[in-house]
């Protein structure tokens, strides 16, 4: 089954994340989908020219960030806390071309090892041709700690 996320942090007045904040006016506004049956977070994206390298062609950084926001979800929903990057290979297969609109992007979590969490990434064009890929490993925190220092709700907050 497919959940829409909620976006616990939306209410906090200091809430400005790039890529999933609404109330950032130069943001990505992203929204994120949990699949219970394939254990995978995600989200999709119309990328417009703003945000293009060459001509009609999603700049890599903007890839990449988006490739590390749904690892930061997947932390928070698979891990169940907060957590940071710590490392991030990105492999660049594809050109995403800006014309064929949407973009989406799957998460999954490939291994968790004391406080490293390794989540795999997947982004595709509007046509659903596999464009790059990122392994990214987060530090994650304790869940007393990722509450205190990072205002992480509990994944509840993120289901209901």
């Amino acid at each position: 089954m497919v959940i829409k996320l909620r976006n616990p942090y939306q209410n906090q007045p200091s809430h400005g994340c790039f890529c999933c904040s609404s109330h950032n006016p130069i943001g990505l506004k992203l929204e994120f989908w949990f699949d219970d049956e394939r254990g995978t977070v995600g989200t999709q994206w119309l990328p417009s020219e703003n945000f293009q390298g060459y001509h009609d062609v999603l700049h890599g950084g903007i890839q990449s960030t988006l490739m590390d926001e749904v690892a930061s979800w997947c932390i928070y929903i698979l891990a169940g806390t907060a957590g940071v990057t710590s490392k991030m290979e990105v492999a660049y297969k594809k050109p995403v071309q800006i014309s064929n609109g949407m973009v989406s992007v799957v998460g999954r979590m490939e291994k968790m090892e004391k406080r490293l969490a390794i989540v795999k990434t997947e982004l595709f064009d509007g046509k659903g041709i596999l464009c790059s890929t990122g392994q990214i490993t987060y530090f994650t925190y304790s869940a007393e700690v990722a509450k205190q220092q990072f205002g992480y709700p509990g994944l509840a907050e993120f289901l209901s």
